[in-house]
């Protein structure tokens, strides 16, 4: 979705530069490593075309609802749609690059939990509360009408157009986004002299295990905990003052309970990073 890829983007770029930690920590000129063209490659080859073809397919659910046919789109904000795809994931990067040469492994895969969960709270929660609504409705199955408040297809969404869509989708996306993240968080272990014997033999099904709890345990789970507080904050003292509130009270919340050394969002990301690097 519109609103949301510019968070998954940057996320997939912190993601590749985070899974190859160990092999950027002592690279001078990231933007000409093999990481970086491969990260290059899949943003625009594969994450950016696919945002693409469901904006062009399916307008009214890539814009969360927004958007109803083609011409409510404006030119400047479907090319800046295309540009972000690109060059979020470019920062992302970047960002989790800087972390990584500060010897700070934890911090850079934090920027890709920031980007999921920013993703998965604009699912989730949107601007309004109905996020999830407008995400589990689909037009194209529904006679042409477009979604209104309170309005949802439940388990249905799961034999609509755009699921299937999303399906062929993820056979590239997923594995192009996995494989890669896994093979290198393993060569750097295992090529790391610092690591033990144990930390350094990394088992690549574990690994994809404890990335796919990061992003659809922690992440997704974060995101909807943030939901919830905003949405109870909010009516208590209004909006925006609600989304302030509510986020700040989780982030607090979250450091303490999730993400301080063994914590157990940290021990998630740590059978990730598995130990920062020796300084």
């Amino acid at each position: 979705m519109v609103q949301v890829d510019v968070f998954w983007a940057y996320a997939l770029g912190a993601g590749f530069a985070s899974a190859a930690a160990r092999q950027l920590k002592d690279e001078d000129k990231p933007f000409t490593s093999g990481y970086f063209v491969y990260t290059l490659l899949f943003l625009s080859c594969i994450f950016a075309p696919s945002g693409i073809y469901l904006l062009w397919n399916f307008p009214d659910w890539e814009t969360m609802q927004v958007a109803r046919f083609h011409g409510d789109l404006p030119a400047w904000l479907v090319v800046i749609f295309c540009v972000t795809n690109i060059t979020q994931g470019i920062l992302g990067f970047w960002v989790s690059y800087k972390f990584i040469r500060m010897g700070k492994f934890f911090a850079a895969h934090m920027q890709w939990f920031l980007g999921y969960f920013f993703m998965f709270f604009i699912l989730l929660h949107g601007w309004d509360g109905t996020g999830w609504q407008r995400f589990l409705y689909d037009s194209t199955v529904n006679n042409g009408v477009h979604w209104s408040p309170g309005v949802h297809m439940g388990w249905g969404f799961l034999t609509s157009n755009v699921f299937y869509t999303l399906l062929g989708m993820g056979l590239f996306v997923v594995p192009g986004l996995g494989i890669p993240c896994i093979m290198w968080i393993a060569q750097g272990a295992a090529h790391d002299s610092s690591l033990s014997k144990e930390n350094a033999k990394q088992s690549p099904v574990m690994l994809g295990i404890w990335f796919l709890t990061a992003i659809f345990v922690v992440s997704l789970w974060s995101a909807g905990g943030a939901g919830l507080l905003v949405h109870y904050i909010g009516k208590a003292v209004g909006s925006p003052g609600g989304f302030v509130l509510g986020l700040s009270v989780f982030a607090a919340g979250s450091y303490f309970l999730l993400f301080r050394p063994n914590m157990p969002g940290y021990k998630v990301f740590q059978h990730l990073f598995i130990q920062e690097p020796a300084a």
